[in-house]
């Protein structure tokens, strides 16, 4: 169990990582990170509107950009630092806005034909996030959740328990990002995200469907909004 609320360690990960983001993501997970994005991409087509939580960068966001170029695409996250990278970043992509907002609390007065949200679930409370999405979904629209998961394979287990060690040493030489190598992949072996996300899915007569990844170290949950 883990002796921290989760959506503590935001602030102790994201405060002062803004700027290596992009490279940091695309090095650690050996360009995965490319591959899952890719996989809530093909997900998307005729949406008119799509809200993006912890869009951090804004790299998925962008990506849905140009995926569905006619839609209206809100980028949200809580680190303001983040969201400074995002607008510069897309600063061509006119179909998008970004708003400073905790993914927990946010009330934006609209609803949307898609919410997505890379490495959100793992930091949130379920039902909350899940009574927020709701609030916020179109009927027939869709909420797609990814995040890292613990692999379940003995093997597996093994060779990922043995990077985080690798990942821990190399954080001596990238000290903002030490912190996250050290206590992140504790975070991710205490969560259950996708079973208590798909359990509060249900009870909100969503749609539920489970992708796992890469052999079981990263995972796709959609609910779906049935009119």
């Amino acid at each position: 169990m883990m002796a921290e609320n989760p959506k503590d360690f935001v602030p102790q990960f994201f405060n002062h990582t803004s700027g290596s983001y992009d490279k940091i993501v695309h090095w650690t997970t050996f360009g995965k990170d490319s591959l899952w994005k890719n996989k809530i991409l093909e997900q998307l087509s005729t949406e008119k509107s799509v809200l993006d939580l912890a869009c951090g960068t804004g790299i998925l966001t962008r990506q849905i950009a140009t995926k569905i170029p006619h839609a209206k695409i809100i980028g949200v996250d809580i680190t303001k630092t983040y969201l400074e990278v995002a607008r510069k970043k897309s600063i061509s992509d006119k179909n998008i806005s970004f708003v400073n907002e905790d993914a927990e609390k946010l009330s934006l007065g609209k609803k949307f034909d898609c919410i997505t949200a890379s490495y959100l679930p793992k930091y949130c409370d379920p039902e909350i996030l899940i009574k927020t999405c709701c609030g916020h979904l179109n009927d027939g629209g869709k909420i797609i959740l990814h995040d890292f998961t613990y692999p379940k394979n003995k093997f597996v287990q093994k060779l990922w328990n043995l990077y985080f060690k690798v990942l821990r040493l190399g954080g001596i030489f990238i000290p903002s990002w030490n912190n996250v190598f050290v206590k992140l992949p504790t975070l991710i072996r205490s969560s259950n995200w996708i079973k208590e996300y798909e359990r509060i899915m249900i009870n909100y007569d969503l749609k539920t469907e489970v992708q796992k990844l890469t052999w079981g170290s990263s995972a796709i949950i959609t609910g779906t909004k049935i009119v």
